[in-house]
């Protein structure tokens, strides 16, 4: 039983007011009757809602030393906060500024160590001093040799999904907003930038100020340091990098004002004042993250011709899903990314026309239709459900392509099935109406039927989220564009010659699809024929050269083999990782060949990829 004042600050996790019993009110109080499993943190006795932070980064020793204030919100009966922290060394705590006793239990399996504070209801602050250990999950420290530059060192945070609290000790859940201020101290000629109001230029003595004032969750929180430097893109965007990428990465994303205007025609305005990109080194395990103000992007998108920036449509597009309106819990992931898929496939139809997005809808396809097959032969037909049970489990295994490319078809459909103009007013409505909160997959199930009892329309949500697979019967999407290359793929086969086929006016999507779709039955001297005309192995669009790799060790094609490596070890984008390394561990030959790059290839890799690869190749 929850006192109205528990109740309330239930709904401040969710920022909805609680002065008047509104159908609204009614609403998030649904949405809020969730329980994440992987966080220590009981909002319902107290709730962090700013964080002050104070930190000094040391590259020699690969810590920070910190203090975190958290400003609280507590019941009328709190006897405690309960914080995430993973392996932090804490050294002090201070309730409203007197030193206390606290307790730091026992570690477990992904969750880390709960800090409990003792406070009373009237308690406003706690004060954390600490600092992380130098192996710290959230922290890749790269020396001056793994950057592009290789003049300085580098850092990065990655916090999705729950190492947060491997930087700072915080409420580490999707469903709890806080706001943000912080003051860094770097190496002096560094720049150092977070998920919040940035500078543009070098500090003169290594200090740094940030603020961020919408509320956010802290798998949101982001830092990184550098040698960096920034170009403008318009009035509201820019990107930073360094110096050696600068004017690449420029030239990429030189379309990125043009997609907030897409994006906000679609669903409304952006929330978030700027939108600015930070092009990262190699390591970086995604191809990007969506830290708000700070896109944090991986190298391998720069192909020179904008023919991958529709990652940064996707990056650009969870402004609204993912940071705007938030999945619960991880369970609820297809929340934030089969909307954001969605999205981006909108605005890359705005951008570009139609043909150009339902390519990348079918490439999307593919890789759903594999992963589907795959679970299900591993018997993990479960995980292709839409709602997910992360129980026990690290929430990272819920990041495949089921909540990306299965719930941008289940949208898709509905799309399909009730017409896009109805299926846009609902999308913009539920973006203005559940702003900077928080959301399950029950509530939104709750909020569309009522959208279609308006429009006195039906579809069957429950089989799209519930089960597993693909529903019977859906169409999935497909390209003209890429029969043709089919066609051209055929006359190969059948003994034409490269330079017969017809693939001059090809992008590097009609090309991906041509190195997926190269038969079993093709020979090396086939493989080096292709080579020889199209450079797949000199290709410098990752996309493509992985999917050739991928053919390359399935068909043993050894004068390739130099580049797999190189590529190995120079690229920490699990996408690309896991099918490479997946394909070279079918047989004996490739688990030994896989092995030996591995152990030169791991220091260069991010704790997200290695924590995924280690198990696949039973490395430690």
């Amino acid at each position: 039983m929850y006192t109205l004042k528990k109740l309330c600050l239930f709904f401040l996790v969710a920022f909805v007011s609680c002065e008047t019993a509104t159908k609204d009110n009614v609403e998030q109080k649904e949405i809020m009757t969730f329980t994440d499993k992987h966080t220590y943190a009981q909002p319902d006795e107290s709730v962090v809602t700013h964080l002050d932070w104070t930190a000094a980064i040391d590259f020699e020793s690969k810590t920070i030393s910190a203090k975190a204030i958290l400003t609280l919100s507590n019941s009328d009966d709190a006897s405690k906060l309960m914080l995430d922290t993973k392996a932090l060394s804490i050294s002090e705590v201070l309730v409203d500024g007197d030193q206390i006793q606290f307790s730091l239990r026992a570690e477990e399996e992904h969750k880390g160590s709960a800090l409990e504070i003792p406070i009373t209801p009237q308690t406003r602050q706690v004060t954390v001093h600490y600092s992380t250990s130098p192996g710290a999950e959230a922290l890749q420290w790269l020396s001056p040799q793994q950057t592009a530059d290789k003049e300085k060192p580098f850092l990065f945070t990655q916090s999705q999904a729950i190492l947060a609290r491997s930087w700072v000790p915080i409420q580490d859940s999707p469903g709890i907003r806080f706001t943000y201020n912080a003051k860094v101290t770097v190496p002096q000629g560094l720049m150092a930038l977070m998920s919040a109001e940035n500078p543009q230029t070098v500090s003169d003595d290594g200090v740094y100020n940030f603020k961020m004032v919408q509320p956010i969750p802290a798998y949101l929180l982001a830092l990184a340091v550098g040698d960096l430097t920034f170009t403008s893109l318009g009035q509201r965007s820019g990107v930073y990098a360094e110096a050696s990428v600068i004017e690449r990465s420029a030239a990429e994303f030189e379309d990125l004002e043009s997609m907030i205007t897409a994006a906000e025609e679609l669903y409304g305005p952006y929330r978030w004042d700027r939108y600015d990109l930070l092009v990262l080194p190699p390591s970086f395990p995604f191809g990007g993250m969506e830290n708000p103000r700070l896109t944090f992007a991986t190298p391998t998108i720069l192909a020179g011709d904008k023919s991958l920036v529709s990652l940064v449509a996707h990056e650009l597009a969870h402004s609204w899903s993912g940071n705007l309106v938030t999945n619960a819990t991880w369970d609820d992931f297809w929340l934030n990314e089969g909307f954001t898929v969605y999205f981006e496939q909108r605005i890359m139809e705005k951008l570009y026309d139609r043909d150009y997005s339902e390519m990348l809808a079918a490439l999307a396809a593919q890789d759903l239709v594999e992963e589907i097959e795959a679970m299900t032969e591993a018997g993990n037909a479960k995980d292709t459900h839409l709602k997910l049970d992360l129980s026990m489990r690290n929430p990272d295994d819920g990041v495949t392509s089921i909540a990306y490319n299965k719930g941008y078809l289940l949208l898709r459909n509905i799309e399909e099935t009730i017409g896009r103009e109805k299926f846009d007013h609902f999308l913009k409505s539920y973006f203005e109406k559940n702003a900077f909160k928080v959301m399950t997959t029950e509530a939104f199930i709750r909020q569309f039927e009522t959208f279609l009892q308006q429009e006195s329309t039906n579809f069957d949500l429950n089989t799209w989220i519930y089960q597993s697979g693909l529903p019977e019967g859906i169409k999935l999407p497909s390209s003209n564009r890429f029969s043709e290359v089919d066609e051209q793929l055929t006359k190969y086969m059948a003994g034409a010659k490269p330079d017969e086929l017809n693939t001059q006016q090809w992008t590097s999507h009609e090309w991906l699809h041509f190195v997926r779709s190269i038969p079993e039955t093709v020979t090396n001297t086939q493989l080096a024929e292709l080579d020889d005309a199209f450079g797949f192995t000199k290709s410098g669009n990752a996309e493509v050269l992985t999917g050739w790799l991928i053919q390359v060790v399935k068909h043993d094609f050894s004068p390739a083999y130099e580049r797999l490596e190189d590529f190995l070890i120079h690229t920490g984008r699990r996408k690309f990782l896991s099918p490479i390394y997946g394909e070279m561990i079918k047989t004996e030959q490739g688990k030994i060949m896989a092995s030996t790059i591995y152990k030169k290839a791991r220091p260069n890799y991010h704790f997200v990829a290695t924590n995924t690869l280690d198990d696949m190749l039973d490395q430690q």
